[in-house]
């Protein structure tokens, strides 16, 4: 049983890196080539996928969905990992693509799975074991050959674009770190769903999401659906019921895949071609989740 939950856990980390991955392109898209405004999307992101994991939630577990009002501290802590969780990853990344690019965010952002781990060593008093020590390194070593092509020269930056990423690096690990206690006693799509529609809310407060800008043709329509559908809804639900299977740390690490759907999307959608240190950091990526994967059958083993 635990063999297969763990298997499972992969899948969905795996899945939602992915789908990660081929939404920053979207996003990219629609700020460079629609004129959509990087902070609207982000409410409206929030908003409609939260309003759609609520319903999902609501239809599986009927009045429970609404368990999570309850308490004063279930409350406090939703909204903590919404304000600092959900919206400040989005936001973070969504702002540090606009001041530069998705590739550069992407490889600031994770950087977030090195506080991961190493919030967890300082908790525990204790250093990573050898795959998930290997696989941080390949995995930072192989998103930065990916997107920079190992030349630290063409990777320049603005001071708001460096802050903006290191922002969302710090807004993904405390993501990925702090729903675990509120998941032994609320669903993922629970969590979720209130996390992003209470988000989306705040933000409105400062803005005026009523208000449409940019080109809507039918290409933004379809971005901005994919965005909402699965770079958002199936992704962060995917993501937090893969967290309690396998871990924080493992599922941020198989997130790592997230620049290499990006980077395949980039070549079939956009015509960016791949050269050979683009395939060395993809190697490296691939080389992460065989690590991870085989490291978690010997924990089966041994337990």
């Amino acid at each position: 049983m635990k063999g297969n939950q763990s298997h499972t856990g992969i899948f969905l980390a795996l899945a939602a890196a992915i789908f990660w991955g081929i939404s920053g392109n979207c996003a990219q898209f629609l700020f460079e080539q629609k004129g959509i405004d990087p902070e609207w999307l982000v409410c409206w992101r929030l908003m409609l996928a939260g309003f759609l994991l609520v319903l999902f939630d609501g239809y599986q577990t009927g009045k429970e969905t609404f368990s999570i009002w309850k308490s004063p501290k279930s409350i406090i802590q939703l909204t903590l990992f919404s304000i600092l969780g959900m919206l400040a990853v989005q936001y973070s990344y969504f702002i540090a693509i606009r001041h530069s690019n998705a590739a550069t965010a992407t490889i600031l952002q994770y950087i977030g799975p090195v506080f991961v781990v190493g919030f967890y060593a300082l908790k525990f008093r204790k250093w990573p074991v050898l795959s998930e020590f290997a696989s941080m390194i390949l995995a930072v070593s192989g998103t930065f050959l990916l997107v920079t092509h190992g030349s630290f020269d063409e990777l320049v930056i603005s001071q708001q674009a460096f802050f903006w990423g290191i922002f969302s690096a710090l807004s993904l690990a405390f993501y990925t770190i702090y729903p675990v206690q509120m998941l032994q006693k609320h669903s993922a799509a629970s969590i979720s769903g209130w996390g992003m529609l209470l988000g989306g809310a705040i933000l409105s407060i400062y803005l005026q999401p009523w208000e449409i800008h940019g080109i809507w043709d039918l290409e933004a329509v379809a971005a901005f659906a994919y965005i909402i559908l699965f770079g958002s809804l199936l992704a962060f639900y995917f993501f937090l019921t893969a967290v309690p299977k396998i871990g924080a740390q493992t599922a941020s690490l198989l997130c790592s895949v997230e620049p290499l759907s990006a980077a395949i999307m980039a070549v079939i959608w956009l015509g960016v071609s791949f050269s050979a240190i683009d395939w060395i950091g993809t190697s490296m990526i691939l080389s992460t989740i065989a690590l991870l994967t085989l490291g978690t059958k010997i924990k089966n083993l041994t337990i």
